[in-house]
């Protein structure tokens, strides 16, 4: 569910669609088809719309990233006349500023030599091309389709000031607008201000939530809403934890007992623990990873506030080193800036291409 947090519920509503429709047919056969054929034609069209809007929000998110490192590199490419070890010695040097890491940096250049000399490439402007596609097949390797249908508990973990609520909030603002039912569990007991903060965004949602006093056990709100969860047969519950430095050993046991009970207790709905992490830490993110997944086994990553970076090979450090994918980026304040992450939207958008319609 959490490869495609803000479409999966178009399934559901297509199938609820098409039973009412045939609770009300009265039409002959050639009508429903004409109908039919009609309406496929309005949902692309407005697929189509949507996808451009979706995308010049992430182009316009991505200002910062493209005007700084990826202008660094395309300008790099362009004022050498020839391919040599200095122009792979400044490319390097770009890619450590940018965050993308030095184990990562070292990859792709060597990938890039090897791939410009094996294609027999002379003019540098010639490697742009190549180094998009090495930096597309970095972000899509080892991805794969899930099961979208199915109902998910969501356990959102991650460091205080990395936009874990609100991610959180927008997450169930989109996913409620798309028809389904969410639930908000407030396990962030540890300070009062993060249980009013999710009541808040439960109740400008429109949603409910489960919430105990501060300083209770956060286990505890766990069990009590997966029983709610269950018990209402919603589609999506989200789990907010604690936020306090990853580096506590106590905070990781905490969470470790959360997961235990939420796995326990969850019956036929899957588990997923989404960690949020700021863009802007750079490299400190990685190590953010690295404990949270040693702790509780993160299965995606929402990358939050890249629109406030010009740094975001950060992006492409996390999915090389950690092998952990990243399921959604924040380009921007609204609910609709909180995106899928597709990684050849996200290339193309980098590197300046428009939307294309097909």
């Amino acid at each position: 569910m959490l490869k495609k947090i803000f479409g999966f519920a178009k399934k559901k509503k297509k199938k609820e669609e098409e039973i009412e429709g045939v609770e009300e047919t009265t039409t002959t056969n050639e009508m429903v088809n004409e109908d039919e054929v009609k309406e496929e034609e309005t949902d692309k069209k407005v697929e189509k719309k949507e996808k451009a809007g979706l995308f010049s929000r992430l182009k316009k998110g991505l200002t910062k990233t493209r005007e700084g490192f990826v202008a660094q590199v395309e300008n790099l490419f362009s004022k050498f006349s020839t391919i040599d070890d200095e122009l792979y010695e400044e490319l390097e040097e770009i890619l450590i500023q940018a965050d993308v890491g030095v184990h990562t940096t070292m990859k792709l250049v060597d990938n890039l030599r090897d791939k410009a000399k094996e294609e027999k490439i002379k003019e540098p402007k010639e490697l742009t091309k190549l180094f998009q596609d090495q930096l597309t097949e970095i972000l899509t390797k080892g991805t794969k389709e899930e099961d979208d249908d199915q109902p998910t508990i969501l356990m959102v973990v991650g460091v205080n000031g990395a936009g874990k609520t609100t991610t959180i909030g927008k997450i169930a603002q989109r996913t409620k607008e798309a028809g389904m039912e969410v639930l908000l569990g407030a396990g962030d007991t540890f300070r009062a201000a993060a249980i009013d903060q999710l009541k808040v965004w439960s109740s400008r949602v429109g949603v409910d939530i489960i919430a105990h006093q501060e300083g209770s056990d956060a286990a505890a709100v766990a069990y009590d809403a997966v029983q709610a969860a269950k018990s209402r047969e919603v589609d999506l519950l989200i789990v907010d934890t604690a936020g306090r430095l990853h580096t506590q050993s106590n905070l990781m046991e905490e969470l470790k007992k959360v997961k235990r009970v939420i796995k326990r207790e969850a019956d036929n709905m899957a588990v997923e623990v989404l960690l949020v992490l700021d863009a802007t830490t750079g490299q400190n993110a990685i190590s953010q990873a690295k404990l949270f997944n040693d702790a509780v086994d993160v299965d995606g990553i929402a990358l939050t506030k890249l629109d406030g970076t010009a740094k975001g090979g950060v992006v492409v450090a996390i999915k090389e080193e950690l092998g952990i994918p990243i399921k959604l980026i924040g380009v921007g304040e609204s609910a609709e800036d909180l995106q899928d992450f597709e990684p050849e939207s996200f290339i193309e958008a980098l590197f300046e291409g428009g939307f294309e319609e097909e």
